[in-house]
């Protein structure tokens, strides 16, 4: 059985003013709040992560280290919108902003299209499905309501109707290839970490307890 838990990165202040991301890095806030993610994770697990930098930013605040870095894992490609809020693209170009959430296949940012991004999210997943053990993820609200898309099967106009907070916790299991949907968007247990960082990559071993 492959388990597998996808943790959004901790917030930034994009996430805070609903906006497209760039590579910002954690502010203060969000650092202190990745700090206490470790007791939330399994006692050993492989770690892999989004090369973005709140990504491993956050890793490292919860004192996980050496994580495995997969291109796979990252953000949509927003394009043109990158930096820029969802409410200010859509004041300047509200049909393209009407065409983005109508239709999956529209790209008016010039970035990667929801279809695009959703195949690239769905052929990682796949590739877990075969493993064994358990894997945590430190990646993005978009690749975990993409992961939970395909893993349930769903259309993909379903990816508007699922939240992934923050820090939140969405696990699911693999048998036979198959996922299973275990939690979705939990947020983590808030009890100070302790200790010298650990590493994912090394032994297979990282933060916390059960």
């Amino acid at each position: 059985m492959r388990r597998l838990l996808l943790v959004r990165h901790a917030p930034t202040s994009a996430t805070r003013s609903a906006s497209f991301p760039v590579d910002e890095a954690l502010d203060e806030r969000g650092r202190a709040a990745a700090s206490l993610l470790g007791v939330s994770l399994p006692a050993h697990f492989e770690l892999h992560c989004s090369p973005a930098l709140r990504c491993r930013e956050t890793a490292a605040a919860a004192g996980l280290i050496e994580p495995r870095v997969r291109p796979e894992l990252a953000e949509c490609d927003f394009g043109s919108w990158a930096g820029r809020s969802l409410a200010d693209v859509n004041a300047a170009d509200r049909a393209a902003t009407g065409a983005w959430l109508a239709d999956p296949d529209a790209c008016p940012h010039g970035g990667e299209s929801l279809t695009v991004f959703a195949a690239r999210v769905a052929d990682w997943l796949d590739g877990q499905s075969g493993r064994s053990g358990c894997a945590v993820a430190i990646t993005h609200g978009g690749v975990v309501k993409a992961a939970l898309v395909h893993a349930l099967g769903a259309p993909l106009d379903a990816f508007w109707r699922i939240d992934a907070c923050p820090l939140s916790i969405t696990e699911l299991h693999a048998h036979d290839g198959r996922w299973t949907v275990t939690r979705v968007n939990c947020a983590p247990t808030r009890s100070r970490v302790t200790g010298q960082a650990r590493s994912g990559e090394a032994a297979g071993v990282a933060g916390g307890r059960p």
